[in-house]
């Protein structure tokens, strides 16, 4: 299976809201060459698609139209009721945020995860939920929060990321890809935990296979 992934199409915090703007719509216009280069079979969003919900049913109508599968969660920057809505309004769209859902051989979980919180206890309720799901089959999860002391939440020497997505990836070795984003310094990084990838794609997007 081949993935597109992206995530943090919005600038940096303080960044004036048509700067915010014209940049996103740059990473959107770069993403769809390359969905139509490559043909991936899903493309994942893992949220911040906006600066604080600035222009977001424009820059989802325009994502819509990168591929025929798109599946969303929100980042920090959206309220879940906002994203649902707007996903609703376009058939490429696919809300994942507390979902597993089968593509192909593949379970897809989405959980956002905010982005500041160490433990995080409605995710760990969620994970009890769909447990029984995903049991024994191929993966992928989807998280805007990147997982606790990994490559991906290291600012500085400090580790910020989410203890909770860690400790689900340890404990479930059919995971196998964990897409995540949230700290814009780390876009493009990778790691390892078990045999689970861990990547964030950041706003230009990656081409993964799995």
């Amino acid at each position: 299976m081949k993935i597109l992934a992206f995530v943090d199409l919005h600038s940096k915090h303080g960044s004036p809201e048509y700067v915010d703007y014209h940049k996103s719509l740059k990473y959107i216009k770069k993403l769809k060459e390359k969905a139509k280069k490559h043909k991936p079979d899903v493309i994942i969003c893992a949220g911040d698609i906006s600066l604080f919900e600035n222009h977001i049913d424009e820059l989802l109508k325009r994502i819509s139209k990168i591929g025929k599968k798109i599946l969303v969660i929100p980042g920090n920057h959206e309220t879940g009721s906002v994203l649902r809505k707007i996903c609703s309004h376009h058939e490429s769209l696919i809300y994942i945020e507390k979902k597993a859902i089968k593509i192909g051989d593949c379970m897809f979980v989405g959980f956002s995860g905010e982005g500041f919180l160490r433990r995080d206890t409605e995710m760990e309720k969620f994970i009890k939920k769909i447990k029984p799901k995903i049991k024994g089959k191929k993966t992928v999860l989807v998280t805007h929060a990147p997982p606790y002391k990994t490559k991906l939440d290291k600012i500085g020497r400090e580790h910020c990321g989410n203890r909770t997505i860690t400790n689900f990836i340890k404990a479930n070795k059919n995971i196998v890809l964990e897409i995540c984003g949230h700290i814009h310094e780390n876009a493009g990084k990778e790691d390892k935990i078990n045999k689970a990838k861990l990547i964030n794609p950041g706003p230009k997007g990656k081409i993964i296979k799995i």
